[in-house]
């Protein structure tokens, strides 16, 4: 803290910000008070200008002692800020990839999108920028179904926090059709399948892993305790063989694709432990050990009718239940 009766530094915030980014990379951090002693300014000047860095993109993290004092410091991951160029075909794949996430609209993640491409466009001639623009337009793809995440834009930015510097949560979370639960939960990442969000992550109250569609939260606490992800952990241990995301006791899985489909089946892979084998008449059998039957039978009759299960009887029976049912009149 500045000594009574000693006038404040006056000088810019931008040398300022320096002064105060110098000191927290020569140390392990500084608190508030430190900071407006060695810049001579006030604790409020202190955090105005902590908070500007923070709004500037730089990781900033404030862990609390046993003391009771706050030691601010950056994360020691992103300590040194290095210059990044591209080249103009780099360039030409992120205006692609950029297409690909058009589900992102309403989220803070889509501002930070256009944050980025922003900056890449300040540093290019208008003539490339024109030309990357139009490239990005064709690659759009088209979507079906795509979820509005703007009623979820607070959600999704104390999770972008929480994520960032592995802050524990509280979770209010409601299943389809059923109240909403409190979870004491530390996030680890966000997945994103069939163009929706998850939250993925290590539920206390449960003792187990688990996974929540961003839709279904109806509100996040951050907690100031911090938590690490095990070394250990990966996206397999959420899903386990699922076929998609619901991790279920795996059964073994035969399906004969008829010639007219062969060629589509053929052509992607389904599960990683699959088997093709082909038939005289252009027919592709498939097999996978995978979980998941409503995910799986959802897949199976976006074939009808050139698709038949041969294994197991359960999914044999319930693929054929789910077919009767749609015939049956009201």
């Amino acid at each position: 803290m500045r000594k009574p009766g000693k006038p404040a530094k006056k000088y810019s915030q931008a040398a300022r910000l320096h002064d105060v980014i110098r000191i927290l990379r020569a140390r392990f951090g500084a608190t508030v008070d430190e900071l407006a002693e060695e810049c001579q300014v006030t604790r409020r000047t202190v955090y105005r200008d902590l908070k500007a860095l923070e709004e500037a993109g730089y990781p900033l993290t404030g862990e609390p002692q046993a003391d009771g004092r706050v030691l601010h410091r950056f994360m020691p991951e992103f300590k040194e800020f290095l210059p990044v160029t591209f080249s103009l075909h780099e360039l030409m794949t992120l205006y692609f990839c950029r297409g690909q996430l058009a589900f992102l609209q309403g989220t803070p993640f889509q501002d930070d999108l256009d944050a980025i491409f922003a900056r890449i466009r300040s540093n290019l001639s208008p003539r490339n920028v024109a030309h990357l623009e139009r490239l990005a337009q064709t690659a759009s793809p088209r979507f079906l179904g795509l979820r509005d995440y703007q009623g979820q834009r607070a959600v999704l930015e104390t999770l972008r926090d929480a994520l960032l510097r592995q802050y524990r949560c509280r979770v209010l979370y409601a299943p389809a059709r059923r109240e909403p639960e409190e979870y004491l939960f530390d996030p680890y990442t966000l997945l994103f399948f069939k163009d929706s969000l998850y939250l993925a992550g290590w539920a206390h109250n449960r003792n187990d892993y688990r996974l929540f569609l961003v839709d279904r939260i109806h509100g996040v606490d951050r907690l100031e305790q911090r938590f690490e992800v095990p070394d250990d952990f990966s996206a397999a241990d959420l899903t386990g063989s699922a076929f998609g995301l619901i991790n279920e006791e795996p059964m073994r899985i035969r399906v004969r694709f008829a010639a007219e489909v062969a060629y589509l089946v053929r052509e992607r892979t389904w599960h990683p432990s699959q088997e093709m084998s082909e038939e005289a008449d252009g027919a592709l059998v498939l097999s996978f050990e995978a979980g998941g039957e409503k995910e799986i039978l959802s897949w199976l009759y976006s074939y009808i009718p050139h698709v038949r299960v041969l294994e197991p009887a359960s999914l044999r029976q319930a693929f054929a239940d789910g077919l009767r049912q749609t015939l049956v009149d009201e």
